[in-house]
Order: C-alpha cells, then structure tokens, then sequence
C-alpha cells in the first residue's frame, strides 16, 4: 500500500533551514552547502537515500519551500530548479491565494491549494496513485503533516553541524510517538528512518 513519506536533512540540533530567505538564499541564512553537501558532493555514499527523495508519485510542499515571495504571487517564478525540476511528477503546494498550474518539463506540474494540508495530500494520492506520496518540505510544512499524523514514514538526515537558530522539525507537533525502523552513517551524513507506531 502507498505511503506518505518525508525525507528532511536537519543539523544536529534539528534545523532544516534558517532565517531571511530570499531568492538568492532559499535556506536562509542556514549554510545550504553544509546542510546538503551529502547530497550532491557526496551522492556516491548516499545514492539510495538521495534516489528515495525523487522515487515517489506525487509531492506536497509548503509556499516557503516554492519560493521567497508573500503575499501576492509572483507569476515569473517558478521555484528554484529551473525550467526541468527534479521532481518529474505533480507537485502540490499550499497557500492562501490561488495560482494556476505551473507545467515544468520533465513531467512536474506545480498545482496550488488553498484549502488545506488534508486537500492536498488527498489530491497528492490521487495523482500518485500506486506509488507514495512526499511532503517536501518545508519545516512548517512537515510540522503540520507530523502534528495531524498523516506522514507515515519520516526520514530524516542529519548533517554533522550545529546551526543554532532557524525552522526547526517538530516545532509544533506535540506528543506524537515514531518508531526507529533504521539508521545509516556515512561520513558526511546520519541517515535516521522512523515509521508512525501505527503504520
């Protein structure tokens, strides 16, 4: 059966991305290169988790993950992947104000709701159908996902700095319980999956 999962790369101290963000800094004034070099300068080591990121069949991400605008939306912007985004599938993004669907090469159409996390995740299973659902990011995002107990699985990864402010995971959520299902180092990154006790 498909599931809802999360993939987050925190530090140490549970940050996912910091203050200011702009469009030239999408995680704020969080050293993005620190956070995700497991990502990219490291994917040889982590080629399985990196690969599990963009496995599923449908994403759901926050406003702040889409971009840096508020408020009204900036129709020119298109996210931060360029014209072909890694996703390569539909992609659900929350707000407050209507947009019509962005359609990316690749495969990934932007589609934006308003009417909440439970609309979009429903719309997310619908698309995906047979494969699982993501919620992308961001923190607040998750936050809220983790907090109504609809994610699933949680995969976290840890990157090996403190950042000492910024959006933090499970801000928020309350008393929610996860069980450990695995863990994986590797030099440059801890890689923890947890499963709702329920799930």
């Amino acid at each position: 059966m498909p599931k809802v999962t999360a993939d987050m790369t925190i530090t140490l101290d549970g940050y996912g991305s910091g203050r200011n963000q702009s469009a030239e800094h999408p995680f704020g004034d969080l050293d993005e290169n620190r956070l995700h070099a497991w990502q990219f300068e490291h994917r040889d080591d982590n080629a399985d988790e990196a690969n599990a990121i963009t496995a599923a069949g449908a994403y759901v991400m926050g406003r702040n993950m889409f971009g840096p605008d508020r408020g009204e939306w900036d129709l020119d912007w298109t996210g931060w992947w360029g014209p072909n985004p890694v996703y390569h599938a539909p992609v659900f993004v929350l707000g407050h104000r209507p947009r019509p669907s962005v359609e990316m090469e690749g495969g990934t159409t932007y589609h934006f709701v308003t009417d909440g996390i439970e609309a979009a995740l429903e719309q997310a299973r619908d698309a995906a159908g047979d494969k699982n659902v993501s919620i992308s990011g961001g923190l607040g995002t998750l936050n809220q996902y983790l907090a109504a107990g609809l994610v699933d699985e949680l995969r976290l990864h840890v990157a090996p700095f403190v950042a000492g402010g910024g959006e933090r995971v499970f801000d928020g959520v309350g008393d929610i319980e996860l069980t450990p299902v695995s863990s994986r180092t590797t030099p440059h990154v801890t890689h923890l999956v947890y499963r709702r006790r329920s799930v």
